[in-house]
Order: structure tokens, then sequence, then C-alpha cells
């Protein structure tokens, strides 16, 4: 069966509707009907899929996003900068210990979301109260972690680029230390930490070839034969796929792929 993918453009997050007769088309503007609400999103692609592979019965895409309906999403989004202030200025009032990042309305706008960071768990009950003797329709305080919240927000990492979590990423993997020692990285924390104070998601993309590369390369102290001579290797360059092996006062650098001089021992 074919299946629309839709995603939405606050979260990066892909999801299965039902294509509902209609003539889609990627990159197309569409509404869907979420647990949340009717909102907007963008059509990712047609997929083929089995239909044991669905977990649930697929909800169908409503429309084809209509010029009213872009009006209205971009109307909502002027809507939450107001909305945001006020928020803030209501936590404060109220003393709570949390940070309001970013809210934003469903397509109808019958819910209003607003996302938050905290420590530990937040009593705002009479927040919601306020805000929703202000704002007349339901609201739907959503704490997120700090990666999620990096994510809503947006910035640039110290790579120059836009952050990986604001442009492509959906679902965050799990990062390690582990990881960042495998690819010889400094483990200086301001190097391996994003905007998000946790470490880089860039971290995970290399890690499968390091470990892949250190399986065939001879390690760092081992000995190899090489030439007749037995070589105590000094220093490694896994991605070039070279060592440095020093004999007496004898130090070159050698590349063991596929160099049939080379004996691990």
């Amino acid at each position: 069966m074919k299946v629309a993918v839709v995603k939405f453009e606050k979260t990066n997050k892909h999801y299965y509707f039902d294509i509902n007769n209609l003539e889609l088309k990627p990159r197309q503007w569409v509404v869907v009907n979420t647990i949340r609400g009717l909102e907007l999103g963008t059509i990712s692609g047609i997929k083929e899929i089995k239909a044991e592979e669905l977990v649930a019965e697929l909800k169908p895409v409503e429309r084809i996003a209509s010029e009213a309906d872009l009006k209205g999403n971009f109307e909502n989004e002027q809507l939450v900068e107001d909305v945001i202030l006020t928020a803030k200025d209501l936590v404060v009032q109220n003393k709570l210990e949390m940070k309001v990042i970013d809210a934003e309305y469903t397509l109808d706008r019958k819910k209003l979301i607003i996302y938050f960071e905290a420590d530990a768990k937040v009593d705002f009950r009479n927040l919601v109260k306020d805000l929703s003797s202000i704002y007349k329709t339901r609201i739907e305080l959503r704490q997120v972690g700090a990666r999620d919240g990096a994510k809503i927000i947006g910035g640039v990492g110290p790579c120059g680029l836009v952050l990986c979590c604001n442009t492509f990423i959906g679902e965050f993997d799990a990062v390690t230390i582990k990881m960042a020692k495998n690819q010889d990285i400094s483990l200086n924390p301001t190097k391996i930490s994003g905007s998000c104070g946790v470490l880089l998601c860039c971290i995970k993309y290399e890690d499968a070839l390091y470990t892949e590369l250190r399986e065939n390369a001879p390690k760092k102290g081992s000995i190899v034969k090489y030439k007749d001579k037995e070589y105590k290797v000094i220093d490694e360059n896994l991605l070039n796929q070279q060592v440095k092996i020093s004999y007496q006062n004898e130090a070159i650098e050698i590349l063991w792929v596929d160099n049939k001089d080379v004996v691990i021992k």
C-alpha cells in the first residue's frame, strides 16, 4: 500500500498518513489531523509499505493546503511571538523555575502548545489557568530536554553550519564519550559539546567507520613485522589507514591496507 510521508517543521519528524485519494507531490503543503488537532505539514514523499508494518490505523491527509490555510498558519506564527513574551512574564509572576522557549498554535487555534525547559518537575497549574483566561483556548505545556530545546530554537554549531537537529535530525541517537575516544577526539567539554550543552550529535556520524577501521588496523603499542624487522606501532592515522612504526632509532609511516609486507603479530 502507498502512504504519504508528512514532515512537521517544528520537530523535523516524519509520519505516515493515508493518501485519501489525493494527488500529492513532494514538498506540497497539506493539512492533517493529528492527536493535537489540525496541523500543517509538507509531503516528503509517497512510500510503498506493507500493511503489517503499521502499528495503528492511518489517519488521512485532510486536504492539500489552500491559500487560506497557509495564511492562517502565517498569522499563527505571528501571534505566538506575543504568546512567548506573555508566558515568560507569567512564569516570573508565578515564581516558577522554568524557561519558556517556544510556542505554537494548531492550525485551527483550538490548542496552544508552549514548550519549556526545566531542571525538575514544575507545578504549572496556575500558569495554565492564567494562559487559558488570556487566550481562550486549550493550553498544553510541554517540557522538553536540552537537545529538543536546541532543535526548536535553532542556531549555529561550532562547525559554522546550522545545527543538525534544526535541519534534518528527527529522532536523536545516543551519543557517548566512548564514541569520542574511539575517534581520538579531544575530550575537552567545550570541544565536544553542542549549544544544548550535551555531546555533539555529529560524534555519532563516523563512529561506525572508525570502529571498522580499528578492527583491521595494527593497534598502538603492538608489534608488527615489516620487511623482516619487528617494529612497534607508535602512532596511527585511521582515516588515512596509516600507522607510524619505529625500530631502534628509525621511525617511518606506512600504509597497512593491502600491504603484504606488514604482518600484525
